[in-house]
């Protein structure tokens, strides 16, 4: 189990000693621990906003409450951390599973039966083989650049450095969209250093995989939010989305275009990201290295 975290809620009213000021309406930051007192919280918020000169912070209607951090800049956490767990951010593939509606289920068969299988084996030995026909695009599963571009790599030619114990940048999205407002954009994405990162997109749609609800009004990421990771230089970009893209705005894809081109995979149908904290979790999601194929299920974890 995972302790609680902790945000503040509040208006403010900060002053610069050199003139000037900026006022805010229901603010929230992150919080390392629940018993801090306004002065503390203050000091946080000017941390997080990278202001200097601050002559004076005054907060309104200070609320604390136990809420997933976000992410704030300069905040650690003072409790000692938990101890290593892993947690598992794929969907199980089964028989019959839909993924993406339009897209065949997976058929599971027997090669060889466990009762079959006597007959071969010495006595008391058995073994099952079975066969398993499925879409690339089942499960959770990655995009290499040869998905979207005939000349781009493959399965085989993704470098292990852009899949395996990256650090990830978690965005907790779950009250950033609406159904009027599905994209994430660029400023959403803007205030942390993601050079390098797993950045990891929580919407909390995957708590409709599998239901005819999933393939519908689903949250996801802009050409323009795609475009500055882009020119951020992350490793990987990863959702617990229908699609990286707005599959109901046409055929045009900005988002796999644009990621896919600059040699940034792709992982669609996450799930559990909502267990993992804003930032520290290492993430994985290594696909076997098929030549000439684009796309292929994950084990996709993180380490926390």
């Amino acid at each position: 189990m995972t302790s609680p975290e902790y945000r503040a809620r509040f208006g403010f009213d900060i002053a610069f000693a050199n003139g000037g000021g900026m006022h805010g309406d229901g603010f929230r930051l992150d919080l390392p621990s629940p018993d801090l007192d306004a002065e503390a919280i203050g000091a946080l918020l000017i941390r997080h906003l990278g202001l200097a000169l601050v002559e004076s912070v005054v907060l309104h209607r200070l609320e604390i409450v136990a809420e997933q951090h976000r992410g704030s800049r300069g905040v650690e956490a003072t409790t000692p951390a938990p101890a290593r767990r892993i947690v598992d951010l794929s969907h199980s593939i089964h028989a019959g599973l839909v993924t993406y509606p339009g897209l065949p289920a997976p058929e599971i068969t027997p090669f060889l039966t466990r009762e079959d299988s006597r007959a071969k084996y010495a006595p008391g030995t058995e073994f099952a083989m079975d066969v398993i026909t499925m879409i690339g695009n089942t499960g959770t599963y990655i995009d290499s650049p040869f998905h979207r571009y005939v000349d781009g790599g493959d399965l085989s030619s993704l470098p292990l450095e852009k899949l395996v114990d990256l650090p990830a940048e978690v965005f907790h999205l779950t009250d950033a969209w609406s159904s009027d407002r599905r994209g994430i954009g660029s400023a959403t994405l803007a205030d942390r250093d993601l050079r390098g990162a797993a950045v990891l997109l929580h919407t909390g749609w995957d708590r409709l995989f599998g239901t005819p609800e999933y393939g519908r009004g689903a949250p996801f990421l802009t050409g323009a939010g795609a475009q500055a990771l882009a020119d951020a230089g992350v490793a990987l970009v990863g959702i617990d989305s229908l699609n990286i893209d707005d599959t109901e705005s046409g055929g045009e894809r900005p988002a796999h275009s644009i990621l896919l081109a600059a040699g940034i995979p792709v992982v669609e149908h996450l799930a559990n990201l909502g267990s993992l904290p804003a930032r520290g979790a290492r993430f994985t999601a290594a696909p076997p290295a098929v030549a000439g194929f684009g796309t292929f299920p994950v084990r996709a974890h993180a380490i926390v």
